[in-house]
This record gives C-alpha cells, structure tokens and sequence, in this order.
C-alpha cells in the first residue's frame, strides 16, 4: 500500500475532531438536532485550519445511513465515498479550475436530478472566490431558491472577493487559526501513535512553524520525521527549520536590558556562523519581545502568546529584568529595523547597529525622573505655563540703562496701552527755542505711522525720509541724492496727497519741503525705518539677556544641559 501523508492519514472524521473549532462544529451539530439545516453554507478562514475536513464531516452527518446523525457511523456507502472524496451524490469542486459560467450552468442542470443513493445532493465548492463575476451571477437563482433535496458548501480564504448578492444567501463560518498549543497537542498524540520520539520543545518549534494550521504543521512533521527519522533531534529540527535556538535570542535580550553591547554583538556572530536569515531573527526576536510585553501588562497571558508552558515560565524570569518603558522602546527599534532588513545590503550590519543602540539606551526610570523634573517645572510657571515677558529684576537687568526721554513722539492714542518693552526709543529732531509746545505738531513718528494706515504706498514713502525741520507749517525732510522716493515726491498729485494727509493729522494746513541730501552731508537724525530696525535689535538682546537670566530659564538649562537658542517676545505671538 503506498504511504499515505500525516494530513490526509490523521484527517478529522468527526466533529469533535476539528481541533479549535468548536464555535463551528458544535452550531452545525445544533442545526442538525433541530432539524434547521440551512441550503447554503460559506466556510471561511486561512489554509488549513479544517475548512474542507468540516465540509466533509457535515457532508456525512447530512448523509450518513443512520442519519441524520450527529456521529456519523462511517462505515456505510454514504460515509466511505464521502471519505474517500468519490460520493456519488456528494460533489467536490475546484472553484479555481471550474471559474466559467458553462461549468455552473451544468451544475444547475445536474442540480435538477433527484440524489441516487443519499438523502441530499451535496455541492462542496472550494476556492469558491475563483469563480468569474458570470458564474457567480449563474448560481444566484438556484442558490436562493434550491430544490429540497440540495445542499451547498462554499470553502474560501478570502471571503472579501466574493459578491455581497452570494454572502446574503449563505450561513457563513468564520474558521479560527488553531492554537499553538492545541496543535502541538494533536501532533503529540500523531508521534505517539506513529512512534516518533521528539521532545515537548520540538513539537512547539513545528506547530510554531507552522502558523495556526494544522495541514502546515502536520506536513512539516512529514518533512522533520523523512530529515530525523523516528529520532527527532532538537538541534537537527532546528537547522531543518531555518529557526534560531530560543537560548539564543533570550540570551540577546538580557545582554540588552543590562547593557553589554560586546555580548550582543558576540550571539549576532554566533547566528551568522550558524547561517540565520537575519530577518527572520529580527522577526522572531520581536516575538520574544511582544511575548515579554504582554506577560508585563497581562495577568494571564497563556491563552494569548503562542508558547509552551516552560517557555512561559522562563519569559516571566526574563521579564523582570526589564521595565514596560524599556520593553516598548525596545520593541519600536527592533520592528523599525526589520523593516530596513528587507532591503539591507548589510543586514548584519543593521542588526549589530540596532543592538548596540538598544544596550545603551538609558533606564525607564531615569526618563521617568527627568519627566518628574519637567511636570515641577512647569508647575512653577503661572497660569497657562507661560513666562512672564517682564520678569523679577536681576542684578544683570538692573544695570540696562532705561530709554531716553522722547521728546519728538506723541503719536495719536493707540487702542490698547503699549508695553514698556515696545517703545521705541527715538532720536529727537532739533526744534528751534521759539517751536509750538503742541505734542502732535513734533511727532513724525506719529505722522509716519497715520499715512501708513490710510495709504501705505506714501507711509513707505516717509519711513525712508530724514526729518530735518518741524516748524509747522513748513515740515522739512530729505532724501540722499538719487533716491526713488526723491523722484516720486517730485510729482505734484504725490505731494500734493501727502500734503492733505499731514494736514489732517496736525489739524492745519502743512506745506511740505523735499531736500535732496549729497553723499557727504550726513542727516541730523535717522529715518524712521532705520528707528524700528535699530528698536527691534536692542529689544531682542534686552529680552535674550533678561531670558538668560530668568531663574525659570537657569532651572530649564541645568536640568537639560542646553542653551537658549531663541527668544520670542510672547506679545507679538509665535511665527
């Protein structure tokens, strides 16, 4: 007799057979005894976790000559054709080789006939997703309205291809991937019955391996059993799975947590000798860690992490040693170069770099105590956690002498009162002995400020003028020789729109005199451009020095061991 593979040998028969899907088997033995079995079902879930076993097993309840039965005797015609994928009545097909119309069309001409020798006609459709959009718009009718004596059983992984007209008219079952620790059970009772002996800690590795199926696992037991023999060695499993010793990688991570690069680096050397991907060792190094995370934050984490009990017992041993901060750290390193490995030229490389970043990364705690420093910091800020822009005199601040007195200023009332931070500080024009004591007839500034709200284009014009004489009516300033704005107010509608805004800012008929300025007579006072730019270099080193010497500021510094690289004044807002 020719040898018969562990996953069609040990291939479930019974509903309490189907490992880890309880949810399903035991609704579908509930339709059974209320006789409420419904004409369409759809079975989804990743490969090989019993999608088909349980379409064949319900198949034979359905069918079975002592049946309906929620045992099925298996014994009968009915059970052993069903068995042996040969049933008369019972029909198995690829929905990626049968995908055209003309293949459904004559399943609803087959569909008609009466069964032979059983009590339904079972359509068993895997990969039913395959099937064209014609195909599938072909099976509706019969799929809504069968003939009593028709039963269909969709199988497939990707149950998001199927149209929403196919899902409306079946009962679907959701198919868990199976545990790994009830895999490693069944594959122990599989050795067991064939002989094998292999350790507790290799049927972990290959029901690891095998990713929540069991036809995955139990076909990489096939490979392991033809590689070992009857003899299964733990380091010959190993190598055949390409799967880096679990001693390995725990040794790594306590290496990390108290800090030896060297060590780390010395395990990396001993993967690479033993001839690891070392992707797949990053993958499973994040296993180990995730494992760690949820063992710190969870109560019960066995029915979460795919793990042996012994397994669990050492991780819990490993995971005192590091704190949940350092864990998560730790983890976002470690998926962040799995990511570069895909592309790496020097994996190795991006390995050892991520180990000796990870082993000098500093304790939970003392990011935790410079946290602490930070929240009493910002308590001892005022409301808001703001810093007052005028703060407690210093000896530093004491020693800036104040602005002097600014006689040539008296702009119109502003809204709001200015701060003593934002005056300007003002050179006076020369005003003869004789001059008016009214406080707008001296304010250039003022005036200069007044056109610049009703036309900016000639308030622009008076910011770069030198204001010479304010002997009203006559108001006097110049330009240097070749200025633009010497050309400009040489045309009379220009002069004449600045003469009426100057008379209606000092309240009387103003006659104004434009003076060119050779290159060698130096103006008697600043414009006022030149006024704002020189104000604003002097406010901003007064606000740096007072910030240095801010005791708020001196605590920031030393507990950060930084400088002040810029400061802002809070009252003209952040840019």
């Amino acid at each position: 007799m020719s040898y018969m593979v562990l996953a069609r040998k040990w291939r479930p028969q019974q509903f309490d057979d189907l490992i880890g899907q309880e949810h399903v088997s035991q609704t579908l033995k509930n339709a059974i005894t209320a006789d409420r079995v419904h004409h369409a079902f759809l079975f989804t879930g990743a490969r090989g976790v019993g999608k088909t076993s349980a379409a064949r097993i319900f198949a034979k309840a359905l069918n079975c000559a002592e049946g309906p039965t929620l045992t099925p005797c298996g014994v009968c015609p009915s059970c052993v054709e069903i068995t042996a994928s040969r049933g008369i009545d019972v029909f198995e097909i690829d929905g990626a080789s049968n995908t055209g119309v003309d293949d459904i069309r004559e399943l609803r001409e087959n569909i008609r006939y009466l069964p032979s020798t059983s009590r339904y006609k079972i359509f068993i459709i895997d990969e039913v997703h395959m099937l064209s959009i014609n195909a599938f718009n072909a099976l509706l009718k019969t799929l809504e309205e069968p003939p009593d004596h028709a039963k269909f059983i969709f199988a497939t992984t990707e149950p998001h291809k199927i149209p929403v007209t196919i899902l409306s008219r079946c009962q679907r079952f959701d198919f868990r991937k199976i545990a790994l620790g009830k895999v490693a059970a069944r594959l122990k009772t599989i050795a067991a019955a064939e002989g094998i002996k292999v350790s507790d800690a290799g049927l972990t590795m290959i029901a690891r391996a095998g990713g929540g199926s069991m036809r995955d696992s139990q076909s990489t037991f096939d490979q392991v059993i033809a590689y070992c023999g009857e003899q299964v060695d733990d380091v010959q499993l190993q190598g055949l799975l390409g799967m880096v010793d679990q001693r390995l990688l725990i040794n790594l991570l306590e290496a990390i947590f108290e800090g030896d690069a060297g060590r780390g680096l010395g395990i990396l050397q001993q993967v690479d000798e033993q001839g690891h991907s070392f992707r797949q060792f990053c993958q499973q190094l994040i296993e180990l860690v995730r494992a760690l995370l949820f063992i710190s934050v969870v109560e019960d984490p066995s029915e979460m992490l795919e793990v042996s009990e012994s397994e669990l017992q050492e991780l819990r041993k490993l995971a005192v040693s590091a704190d949940l901060n350092r864990l998560q750290r730790t983890l976002t390193l470690l998926m962040q170069t799995e990511t570069q490995l895909a592309h790496a030229n020097y994996p190795r490389l991006c390995v050892e770099m991520a180990v000796v970043k990870l082993a000098s990364l500093p304790n939970g705690a003392d990011v935790a105590h410079l946290i602490h420093k930070l929240d009493l910091l910002e308590k001892r800020l005022p409301v808001g956690g703001v810093v007052p822009s005028r703060p407690a005199r210093t000896e530093t601040s004491s020693n800036i002498p104040p602005p002097p007195p600014q006689p040539f200023r008296s702009s119109p009332p502003a809204e709001e009162p200015e701060s003593p931070a934002e005056s300007r500080v003002q050179e006076p024009v020369p005003v003869p002995a004789t001059a008016p004591a009214a406080p707008r007839q001296q304010d250039w500034a003022g005036l200069v400020e007044f056109v610049n709200q009703k036309r900016r284009a000639l308030g622009s014009v008076l910011e770069h003028a030198h204001p010479l004489t304010s002997e009203l009516p006559l108001l006097k300033f110049g330009y240097p020789e070749g200025s633009f704005n010497l050309q400009l107010l040489g045309d009379s509608e220009t002069r004449s729109a600045l003469e009426a805004l100057a008379a209606e800012f000092f309240g009387r008929p103003v006659r104004l005199e434009v003076v060119k300025m050779d290159g060698e007579q130096q103006p008697a006072t600043p414009t006022f451009a030149q006024q704002q730019k020189e104000e604003q270099v002097s406010r901003q080193q007064q606000l740096r020095d007072n910030a240095n010497e801010h005791p708020m500021v001196k605590a920031a510094k030393n507990i950060f061991d930084g400088e002040v690289e810029d400061v802002r004044p809070i009252d003209k807002g952040f840019i």
